[in-house]
């Protein structure tokens, strides 16, 4: 980035909100002789399952890796569909073709970011085998509607009828299994549940710009299966995050105990010691952080709404939102006006972004067929969309002149 342009930032996109608690958490796995995964990392494991309210956890290097190892855990083959919206950052659905599956995108809803349900349940046929509902910017989706369409679709699913573990889960579950992109939602809830013991499995991002961050990492919850093993599930997840190794670093440094099988052809994406440091300290300081959020949300409301934009729903009486993303969407604007915008707020030294580009206007995913004229409510929430700082890092003053300069601006084209 040029150094001119970096000296004009006075207000940056989403810092991480780093104290001295994680400062002196990382300085004490330095100094302990381990920084790959131990004891720091099972810990946090321990205390986000208990958050979510779930029994188990595993902390992996990021929310892709917990997206893709859920796929890779359900037994998901090339024959299979997986389901997921058009409007999404690439990394919900770029673990579908990882494992071989067969991509289908939905658009989303005229009003909302949410996938159009409608158009979900007539996209089921007897291959879908996953559905990946995503909770945009915190804001939970409607999962009593999801689970409505999947119970009502029961019939069409075929489960897998091998003795491995992912066809024992699809048997055990009987019908579509729904693996929730949660990246910005922990701490969310939906009608009074946590996010993460709603949805079969619930995967989240701990990299660098969300709220709980451990610079790069995630983690994956599930909930407890009938006639399935808690632990099973975790060992092969295990098995997955380090090479297929039978043991791992921590116990392999036991004396005499370095003997180790091989039991798969697997993958490199477990968490660190470091990265778990800063999630403890992280954890500890979760719920002011949260708190937070929802104050410079409600004075971005407050202050926005009187001018027509529109703006998430993070609270309400059905669900409480992790606060991730403040997105706008500016009425009557075209692409070209909504760049003419971020361009302005630049201008004052304020950092903005937009989530998201839809998957179909993107190379790779026209490059697999996909157009976005087949997704037009996508493409309209895109054109007029800006998403504003929402940090714990922003002081009081820092949020007025947001708003102050971001209604400046917007009253010049509405």
């Amino acid at each position: 980035m040029d150094v001119d342009i970096v000296k004009k930032i006075k207000i940056p996109f989403s810092p991480p909100d780093i104290s001295e608690l994680e400062i002196k958490q990382v300085e004490d796995v330095l100094k302990s002789g381990w920084i790959t995964t131990g004891v720091k990392t099972k810990r946090l494991e321990r205390l986000l399952a208990e958050y979510v309210g779930t029994k188990k956890c595993i902390c992996l290097n990021s929310q892709t890796a917990a997206g893709e190892l859920s796929l890779r855990l359900l037994g998901i083959k090339p024959e299979d569909e997986v389901i997921t919206c058009a409007y999404t950052y690439t990394a919900t659905a770029s673990v579908v073709e990882h494992v071989g599956a067969t991509l289908k995108l939905v658009d989303c809803q005229k009003n909302s970011f949410e996938m159009d349900y409608d158009s979900l349940e007539e996209a089921i046929t007897e291959k879908t085998k996953v559905i990946i509902p995503i909770d945009i910017g915190g804001v939970p989706c409607d999962y009593e509607r999801i689970f409505k369409i999947i119970e009502k679709k029961r019939n069409l699913f075929r489960a897998d009828s091998g003795t491995g573990l992912g066809s024992r889960i699809q048997r055990a579950i009987g019908r579509i299994i729904v693996v929730a992109d949660s990246a910005h939602a922990l701490g969310a809830s939906y009608k009074g549940k946590m996010l993460g013991s709603i949805a079969d499995i619930t995967n989240y991002s701990f990299h660098a710009v969300k709220n709980f961050t451990t610079a790069e990492g995630g983690a994956m919850v599930w909930k407890t299966i009938d006639g399935i093993c808690d632990e099973e599930i975790y060992q092969q997840l295990q098995l997955y995050s380090l090479h297929g190794q039978s043991k791992d670093a921590l116990t392999k440094t036991r004396l005499g105990d370095w003997e180790y099988d091989v039991v798969g052809t697997w993958y490199k994406c477990n968490m660190t010691d470091i990265m778990a440091g800063l999630g403890l300290a992280q954890f500890e300081r979760y719920p002011e952080l949260l708190q937070r959020r929802r104050e410079i949300i409600e004075k971005y409301d407050n202050a926005f709404r009187l001018l027509g934009i529109e703006v998430l729903s993070h609270y309400t009486k059905e669900h409480i939102s992790s606060g991730h993303l403040y997105i706008t969407r500016i009425p009557g604007i075209i692409s070209e006006q909504r760049d003419e915008i971020i361009v302005k707020m630049a201008g004052y030294g304020i950092a903005t972004n937009v989530h998201y580009k839809p998957l179909p206007m993107h190379t790779a995913y026209k490059n697999m067929g996909f157009n976005i004229k087949d997704y037009p409510n996508a493409y309209k929430r895109f054109i007029n969309c800006v998403t504003l700082p929402l940090h714990t890092c922003l002081s009081d003053g820092d949020i007025e002149y947001v708003i102050e300069k971001f209604t400046k601006i917007v009253k010049e084209y509405i």
